[in-house]
């Protein structure tokens, strides 16, 4: 018997429904850092002295790192004891996170969020961890659970972000994060033993088997494309509807921008059953009508530029429909492997996140270009394209099992 199979299976834990919920909430944390600044540009571009334009790419900067930190850190979950690297990355982003409430320019400002999005990837290991724990029948059960606190957690930090900055200005944000953060790495620390390595691989050929997994399997790729479009519109969105209420004819506070994220957790909620869909059998199906339901809030959308109710509803649909064809995206590639899923877990990501860098970035000139509508137009182009892809790829390049 190789070192790696040395210690019982009798240590891994179950995943039972409070295990699911402390990973649910710890992943959510971890993936709320990336977007405090979002409701806040305006804020902080007005105190650091910076430009609207160039305050977008705080959100930009945040996204890159986190790609970069999927990228290269994330994989050591397949070789690694994940309870000492979930905790690990979770303190070192609590200092980060200090440094982010201390930052005496907008450059540091900018230096530091890349760095946070670098290290608060513990949500990207805990997910395929969750995978891991969970056995067949209830995976899509899970995964989406976790999902959804991931999801959950990126709306959330709108709503907390903007009403914290009222009482207690942005650096309080980022101050109140680092010692959420401590908090929870404490319980997960306790709530896991040390989990033994599926593997031991060479770092440069673990990485290398990142691209090795796009290359080989045909699936991965064509969900990577439905994946990186729905997280650039996503992230196109909200970049853009925060210059859109910070502006005239609405002309809201921090702290009701950042209300309108409690929409989205509305939203969250209820994706989070689509996992259920997912063991079921019913995932590629549910992903067409999804992705018909992003087409119809950017259509909806290009005509709310000046009703909030409507622009309420908006973002409850585009929620709902991101939110539900991401859970069913990742389930489906988590099950395609059993000892790589921290590798495709690492592809899934990054590439969301590259489109979702790409999706802010766009935002922000689009918004100096063409305002609400170019934006609007832009998303309504993204959804035809998904829905192209998800039309040859139903029956074929799509399908996992």
């Amino acid at each position: 018997m190789s070192r790696t199979q040395a210690k019982p299976p009798a240590q891994q834990p179950s995943m039972t429904r409070g295990l699911t919920l402390l990973f649910a909430v710890a992943s959510g944390a971890a993936v709320a850092n990336l977007y405090w600044a979002q409701p806040l540009l305006d804020t902080i571009a007005e105190q650091l002295h910076a430009t609207p334009s160039a305050a977008g790419w705080l959100v930009t900067s945040t996204q890159i790192g986190y790609a970069v930190g999927i990228l290269f850190i994330v994989p050591l979950g397949d070789v690694l004891d994940r309870r000492r690297l979930t905790v690990a990355m979770m303190l070192v982003s609590a200092v980060v996170l200090v440094a982010c409430a201390l930052a005496p320019s907008f450059v540091f400002l900018l230096v530091a969020l890349c760095l946070l999005g670098i290290t608060t990837i513990s949500g990207q290991i805990l997910t395929p961890l969750a995978g891991d724990l969970a056995d067949d029948k209830r995976r899509g059960h899970v995964v989406g659970t976790v999902v959804a606190g991931i999801l959950t957690g990126i709306l959330a930090s709108r709503a907390i972000s903007g009403l914290v900055a009222t009482f207690g200005g942005w650096r309080a944000v980022y101050a109140a994060a680092a010692v959420a953060v401590v908090v929870l790495a404490g319980f997960v620390w306790r709530a896991l033993p040390p989990l033994h390595r599926k593997a031991r691989v060479p770092y440069a050929r673990l990485l290398a088997s990142v691209a090795g997994v796009v290359v080989r399997e045909r699936a991965v790729r064509w969900t990577l494309a439905l994946s990186t479009t729905g997280f650039a519109a996503f992230t196109m969105f909200w970049t853009s509807l925060t210059f859109l209420l910070a502006g005239p004819p609405f002309h809201y506070p921090v702290s009701v921008i950042g209300l309108f994220g409690l929409v989205g957790i509305a939203g969250a909620v209820t994706a989070q059953r689509t996992g259920r869909l997912h063991d079921k059998g019913w995932s590629l199906p549910v992903t067409g009508v999804a992705w018909v339901l992003v087409l119809a809030s950017f259509v909806l959308a290009a005509f709310s530029g000046r009703s909030v109710w409507m622009l309420v509803l908006v973002v409850f649909l585009l929620d709902v429909a991101i939110q539900g064809q991401n859970v069913l995206n990742q389930t489906r590639l988590l099950s395609l492997s059993h000892e790589g899923r921290s590798r495709l877990n690492t592809a899934y990501v990054t590439s969301n996140f590259i489109g979702g860098a790409i999706g802010s970035g766009v935002a922000a000139l689009l918004w100096s270009s063409a305002g609400w509508a170019g934006v609007t137009v832009a998303g309504i182009v993204m959804s035809c394209w998904a829905l192209a892809v998800w039309a040859l790829g139903r029956r074929g390049p799509l399908v996992t099992q």
